[in-house]
């Protein structure tokens, strides 16, 4: 009996640079689960969003040769992952754009509705927001998770968008208000259930 050898991560991109077909396999089953959670931070269909991995994945391989490896080959791994997680991000963009032709975005200006700094992330946990995120409109979902998870600044958001850099920062408001009432109202059932 042969007893393969086991590859590293260097190796499996080497192999996904070549277009070795065993390479392509193990990094999909490797970042599978990982993107998958990133998507799903953007739709609320698991059926999507497995497509959407699928769709990923395309685009990984047919750009893995523009991947711009670290200096630090330590920093290899995370280094790609974050750039996947980028195309990640982009291709959910890209579908909830061509669902929805045109954003919503009303014409209240940013002195209408200040923006007001809520912190709702220092009062909840990253497993209760994610989960509450699935409750948020679409537009609110979107800007919440290119600004506060991914890193995001208004003005890419905006551009990403194409809307007002002000219609970014309103949406963030928005959505953190609306989470704290939603987080706020499951405590409150929970409490009443338990209590």
């Amino acid at each position: 009996m042969i007893k393969k050898r086991i590859l590293s991560f260097e190796e499996i991109l080497k192999g996904c640079v070549k277009n070795d077909n065993g390479c392509k396999e193990m990094m999909y089953k490797s970042f599978y689960g990982y993107l998958l959670g990133i998507i799903l931070r953007y739709t609320k269909n698991t059926s999507d969003s497995e497509e959407l991995v699928n769709d990923c994945f395309i685009k990984i391989f047919k750009h893995i040769g523009t991947f711009k490896a670290p200096q630090n080959p330590e920093e290899l791994k995370k280094s790609f992952k974050g750039w996947i997680a980028q195309i990640a991000s982009r291709t959910a963009i890209d579908k909830i754009r061509t669902a929805k032709a045109k954003f919503y975005v009303d014409d209240l200006g940013e002195d209408e509705h200040p923006v007001s700094q809520v912190s709702v992330t220092s009062d909840l946990h990253v497993n209760d927001i994610l989960n509450l995120l699935n409750h948020l409109p679409d537009t609110h979902r979107l800007v919440f998770n290119l600004y506060e998870i991914e890193g995001f600044a208004h003005d890419e958001i905006s551009k990403m968008l194409n809307f007002p850099e002000s219609s970014s920062r309103v949406y963030l408001t928005r959505a953190k208000n609306k989470l704290r009432t939603l987080y706020l109202n499951t405590m409150v059932s929970s409490y009443e259930k338990n209590g």
